[in-house]
């Protein structure tokens, strides 16, 4: 399978997705804001949460730089809803059951686990800015890195 790669500069890939709501949000209706949009695995496992809870600890500070985090997995909207109320994360939780959105930014590929292969979501973030172009694109990220890396390109896109 032929993995997408985005860079900065690239036009990011539109998309509809239900949230842990079950509201339809599309990327576009954030048109005007900054987005950190990552792709996480499973919700409730112990990367995803620290991940997860790392945004969630730092939504003021994200928002007060205009930025609107998203979390998309191939998890049910119900399950992301037990996973938001869990944590009390306050951010969209968006489901992406086929990997469609996942393949479209190259989170979705080959990964290796004791000694299995096997296609998966690769752990991903993407710092799109406010007319949908991509600022920074980190694959294989570390769930911890995901908002420090946000927050060091916002602040080098600003300089």
């Amino acid at each position: 399978m032929l993995m997408i790669k985005l860079n900065p500069g690239d036009k990011t890939p539109k998309f509809t997705l239900t949230d842990q709501d079950d509201n339809k949000v599309k990327l576009t209706d954030y048109r005007g804001q900054k987005i950190l949009g990552y792709f996480f695995p499973r919700a409730d496992t112990p990367g995803c949460t620290r991940q997860a809870c790392s945004v969630s600890e730092s939504l003021k500070t994200l928002q007060k730089q205009g930025v609107q985090p998203l979390g998309i997995s191939p998890d049910t909207p119900e399950k992301q809803k037990k996973f938001d109320q869990k944590y009390s994360l306050g951010f969209p939780l968006l489901s992406d059951p086929d990997n469609a959105a996942a393949q479209a930014y190259g989170a979705w590929g080959e990964k290796k686990r004791y000694g299995r292969t096997y296609e998966g979501i690769i752990r991903s973030a993407f710092l799109i800015d406010e007319k949908g172009t991509l600022l920074q694109a980190w694959y294989n990220v570390k769930p911890e890195d995901t908002v420090p890396k946000a927050l060091a390109a916002l602040e080098a896109h600003s300089r």
